[in-house]
């Protein structure tokens, strides 16, 4: 059994990582007009097709509220379209633009080569051991009643990503 030494040493690295992996994601969505909650909700987009905006905020763990703001946010800066369900007329689809399914396409590149850049490198029994070892932290957490999900709805804050780019706290009378 480890020391508890190296448990804190452990926890101190993978807290040193997070933030430089947020901070580096966090700059890299910025410079193209996303926030990290926007750049989420185009992410299930771009793996689910059109959606929505119940089923959006179901896979992004938020309120139907909150997913209000983030698509009333990529819709009026080019990303997403919204326009009647075919099918349900109580319904609104959450479809991409071509702006937005450029932009997606180009998230899922700059993933793909951020992986190789850090890992190709690795011996592949290393990487299999820090994939492990990850994979024993989230359990862990989740163990513990630490929602994961939950961890991603809090990123999906509705004052982070007020549409009118103010940030302001007050809502309208509608929700937004």
């Amino acid at each position: 059994m480890s020391s508890p030494q190296k448990h804190t040493e452990a926890l101190g690295r993978i807290l040193e990582l997070v933030v430089v992996l947020s901070d580096d994601m966090s700059r890299s969505l910025a410079a193209q007009g996303l926030t990290d909650a926007r750049a989420h909700l185009l992410w299930v987009l771009h793996e689910g097709g059109p959606s929505t905006q119940r089923a959006l905020a179901e896979a992004l763990g938020v309120s139907p509220r909150n997913i209000t703001g983030l698509v009333d946010a990529l819709v009026a800066t080019g990303f997403v379209t919204r326009e009647p369900h075919p099918t349900d007329r109580r319904a609104t689809l959450v479809s991409f633009t071509e702006h937005g399914a450029a932009i997606a396409a180009g998230l899922e590149r700059d993933q793909h080569e951020f992986a190789r850049i850090l890992f190709e490198d690795m011996p592949d029994d290393r990487l299999t051991a820090l994939v492990d070892g990850l994979d024993d932290v989230l359990a862990r957490l989740r163990a513990h009643g630490v929602s994961i999900e939950a961890a991603s709805a809090a990123a999906a804050d509705p004052v982070a990503d007020d549409p009118t780019g103010t940030d302001s706290p007050h809502e309208s009378e509608d929700g937004r």
